[in-house]
């Protein structure tokens, strides 16, 4: 099987983001890692060749410097995918450098800083026929694409209601420290990270995990984020009421600063005759509730489960799989498309998804700063 050559922007010594795609790209097995614009720091970016076995003339002091290198190697040696995974501010102007020379892209999220970058991203993607992978990573796990596949087969009958949460700790004490050393993380600069911090980073990640799973598009909201200091530029915490085009309505919960919390992203669709409960934290078991029965447990690795989730699990029951594996599988996705192979829908978040996010993140501001109000999504 021939292996797609990869490069990647950002991502360098110490990056945990730039790590997991190398090795979801690794574990994909269909992707061989050749070069890229790893760090804006020359020192760093000149230690990737001796941790990734690289050519040195393949790390690039820039973006430019890397597509003009590249685009002068025979068509059987360049690069034909690049993942990018630098801060936010940066998706848009090398998604578009790159695929304006024909390269396909695979992601980080939020996709840009604005609906209106997103849209040209889409735009361009169709112009140009590439493919655009982004990594909304809980989309690729077994027992998500599972629950998946049992709502579109009606298992749940008429969906009610849906619920999602995800609660972190990690800037408390940030929040309770200095202005200086909270300032100082890139995620809470809206030069650098956009208008959200909490709903941007992961709050897209529940909306999209509800778009994902139940088929239905959210069309309405009603946000409440809270800052907790005025000098805080960026939501910190909030809650989102939702309608979705279906009637159903629900609620996203949103935290960087519940205490004690790790990643504990979960979703909860209610059904007229059943409902199914995931977590990220515990990933291989799907819940399925009754009102006249006991509970359902399904989990990866068995041959009960739908074909989407058989072919995204690699080992024998009770062996536990995780990110990066559900990242792999994004991955494989993309690897598919490329190669013209027949991929199923829902194989990879595409730039559709990262319009959607974008249209989420700012129409949850919006309604925040008008009041708390019902808003159309933009």
């Amino acid at each position: 099987m021939q292996k797609l050559r990869l490069g990647m922007i950002g991502g360098g010594p110490g990056a945990f983001i730039g790590d997991a795609h190398r090795r979801a790209a690794r574990l994909s097995n269909n992707y061989v890692l050749v070069g890229g614009v790893f760090s804006s720091n020359p020192e760093k970016n000149q230690q990737m060749p001796a941790l990734e076995g690289l050519l040195p003339e393949r790390c690039y002091p820039s973006v430019e410097a890397m597509v003009e290198a590249e685009l002068k190697r025979p068509a059987e040696e360049r690069m034909e995918v690049v993942a990018i995974t630098t801060p936010n501010n940066l998706h848009f102007a090398h998604a578009m450098k790159v695929m304006e020379n024909g390269f396909h892209v695979v992601c980080e999220k939020p996709m840009t800083m604005t609906v209106e970058e997103a849209l040209q991203l889409e735009k361009i993607v169709q112009t140009k026929k590439l493919v655009f992978g982004l990594t909304h990573t809980y989309t690729g796990y077994p027992m998500v694409r599972e629950m998946k596949e049992r709502i579109a087969a009606g298992e749940l009958g008429e969906i009610q209601r849906v619920d999602a949460q995800y609660y972190q700790g990690w800037l408390n004490p940030m929040l309770h420290g200095s202005k200086e050393n909270t300032l100082s993380v890139w995620r809470l600069d809206p030069e650098i990270s956009g208008i959200s911090s909490a709903m941007g980073d992961i709050g897209v990640h529940a909306f999209n995990l509800i778009e994902y799973t139940t088929g239905l598009q959210i069309n309405k909201i009603l946000a409440d984020l809270n800052h907790f200091k005025k000098e805080m530029p960026l939501d910190l915490d909030g809650t989102v009421l939702l309608r979705t085009n279906s009637g159903a309505k629900g609620v996203i919960r949103v935290s960087q600063v519940a205490t004690g919390e790790e990643n504990n992203l979960s979703i909860a669709v209610y059904g007229s005759m059943a409902s199914f409960k995931w977590s990220q934290e515990n990933p291989n078991y799907l819940t399925k509730l009754y009102g006249d029965q006991p509970s359902q447990v399904f989990k990866p690795g068995n041959s009960y489960n739908q074909s989407f989730a058989v072919a995204s699990h690699t080992m024998p029951p009770g062996h536990p799989e995780g990110i990066y594996e559900a990242i792999a599988n994004i991955y494989l996705g993309v690897a598919r498309a490329i190669k013209g192979e027949t991929v199923r829908e829902g194989a990879f978040p595409t730039v559709h998804d990262g319009v959607r996010g974008m249209q989420f993140i700012h129409s949850v501001v919006q309604s925040n700063r008008e009041g708390n109000k019902w808003i159309d999504l933009l």
